[in-house]
């Protein structure tokens, strides 16, 4: 529906299921004005309605930007636990030569 209007039979064959409960959820997305759907001869042809997705987009919107600014502290913050993560290890580690040399290891 997004691209085009679809008949009910349409959209049931594409969902695979049958017709009348295809019917069914259209009434519902109808009666919350989702969608509209018009009788053209002895079909039903559903359109999507632009306007509530752009009202659902704009009132997200809102909350869009304080999503991003919390990930973006959540990311700033992983890397920051992984970089002391990191370090924490590289001063654990014996270096090489400490490996290699048994009367330089620490007891």
């Amino acid at each position: 529906m997004i691209e085009q209007p679809l008949t009910v039979g349409e959209i049931a064959t594409r969902l695979d299921i049958r017709q009348p409960q295809a019917s069914k959820h259209l009434r519902v997305l109808s009666d919350a004005g989702l969608i509209e759907v018009e009788a053209v001869a002895n079909k039903r042809v559903c359109t999507l309605r632009a306007a509530p997705f752009q009202e659902l987009d704009q009132w997200l919107s809102t909350y869009r930007k304080l999503w991003e600014e919390r990930y973006d502290r959540l990311d700033d913050y992983l890397q920051k636990l992984q970089q002391e993560r990191k370090e924490k290890t590289e001063s654990q580690t014996p270096t090489e030569d400490q490996n290699s040399n048994p009367d330089r290891r620490k007891p």
